[in-house]
């Protein structure tokens, strides 16, 4: 039985300005853009003008991830000069955020009174269907949910009247979809832009106990340090920010997405214990073929050999996929997951109906769907055809291994009427 499928990927030829930049980076060597905590930190003191990051907080190891982030990039991530580049500036981001949100608490300790009610969470497999879920969801006005440009520059907390026209928007925009320029072919996979919304883990880098890294970088020894810590205080960092964010803009529920939850379900309920989590449920071979052609296209974006080293495992195996699927079923059947508290959304039927599937979950979730909102999703969706940033190709491999592979997932599909795709 072959559970991993990262031998048959192959990386696309990348843009020829792409190849070219990465090949006089090999002339310049790697000193020349520098990843070390003193110059990363430093130069966001700098920028800022700000140099109290949050240390204060006793329970709040922050320092400790960001040095073995750095370290294990350093060591194993085997980034090229665009890479490096990106990389430098995405964490000079997280930093330059950390010092902001920290000094937006400080001056306005009214923020962390807030209240997070019954947020909604969407979880399932990469690739099964939850970014177009959340895009259609956040056609409805009752809910409130995270862009790219904000998750980007959360401070100033955005108010409501300027949110639609601030300037961050356009800077968002320009920055994220440099992905596309590195890698044509990701249009066809995941649209971008800065004002469609993202998921849970591009807001929680700034703790730097995020799946964001792993998903982002191939390094093991991070890996294993995410998953030996305590991710409450991922969650806890995550809740801050969503304070932050709805101080001055709020709607009655968040609507919010991540694959990353799917692990750590039990945390996000301590968290946010009245919940509503819907599950999004698709043929796992399918989803899982599709996250390996995914992923390889962003571990490209920053180095040469994409799967050079065994990370992310958990994603990309389907005996690790299988795993995760079957303690999803466990937390049902103990009520960790308690009734009332989950809805299930199949891709199939969304695919067939997506209208009567979306009543139905607005049904399972106790929540009101109008035939405004009803009519503004059908018309997203009228406006968003399949396929037209282009088809992604990928390979779900011969009936023979499909076949090998289908018993890993039985009790899945069997439980939640899973088809065969």
């Amino acid at each position: 039985m072959n559970a991993d499928r990262r031998q048959t990927y192959k990386h696309p030829p990348r843009p020829e300005w792409v190849t070219r930049i990465n090949a006089e980076g090999r002339v310049l060597g790697t000193g020349v853009v520098p990843l070390d905590s003193d110059s990363l930190l430093n130069t966001a003191c700098a920028n800022t003008g700000l140099n109290d990051f949050g240390d204060s907080d006793p329970d709040d190891h922050w320092r400790a991830h960001f040095e073995v982030l750095i370290a294990t990039i350093e060591k194993e991530a085997e980034l090229n000069l665009l890479g490096r580049l990106l990389t430098r500036s995405d964490l000079l981001i997280y930093l330059q955020n950390r010092l902001q949100v920290t000094d937006w608490y400080k001056r306005h300790p009214e923020i962390a009174d807030e209240v997070i009610a019954q947020p909604v969470f969407i979880v399932g497999l990469p690739r099964s269907g939850t970014t177009i879920l959340h895009e259609v969801l956040a056609q409805d006005k009752q809910f409130r949910f995270v862009k790219k440009w904000e998750a980007l520059f959360p401070c100033p907390p955005p108010q409501e009247n300027s949110y639609n026209s601030d300037s961050r928007i356009q800077r968002g925009h320009d920055l994220i979809t440099i992905q596309n320029r590195i890698s044509p072919e990701w249009k066809s996979m995941h649209d971008v832009g800065g004002e469609l919304p993202v998921e849970c883990i591009e807001f929680t880098t700034s703790c730097f106990l995020s799946e964001m890294f792993t998903a982002s970088f191939q390094i093991p020894s991070y890996q294993d340090h995410l998953q030996a810590a305590d991710v409450s205080e991922m969650y806890r960092w995550h809740r801050k920010m969503l304070k932050l964010l709805q101080w001055r803009f709020k709607r009655p529920h968040w609507l919010l997405k991540g694959c990353n939850h799917e692990p750590y379900i039990p945390k996000l309920l301590e968290t946010y214990p009245d919940a509503k989590i819907i599950l999004t449920h698709r043929d796992p071979i399918k989803a899982v073929s599709s996250v390996v052609s995914v992923q390889g296209t962003i571990f490209g974006f920053r180095a040469d050999d994409p799967f050079s080293r065994n990370s992310y495992e958990n994603w990309l195996r389907m005996d690790s996929v299988a795993a995760m699927l079957n303690q999803r079923i466990a937390w049902i059947e103990d009520h960790t997951l308690a009734p009332g508290q989950t809805a299930n959304i199949r891709f199939a039927d969304f695919s067939a109906d997506p209208i009567a599937t979306l009543r139905s979950l607005y049904d399972g979730l106790g929540l009101a769907l109008t035939s405004t909102t009803a009519q503004r999703m059908t018309d997203y969706l009228a406006g968003k055809p399949k396929g037209v940033f282009g088809v992604h190709a990928y390979q779900t491999g011969d009936r023979s291994l499909t076949e090998s592979e289908r018993p890993l997932f039985e009790r899945y599909q069997q439980y939640f009427h899973v088809p065969n795709e």
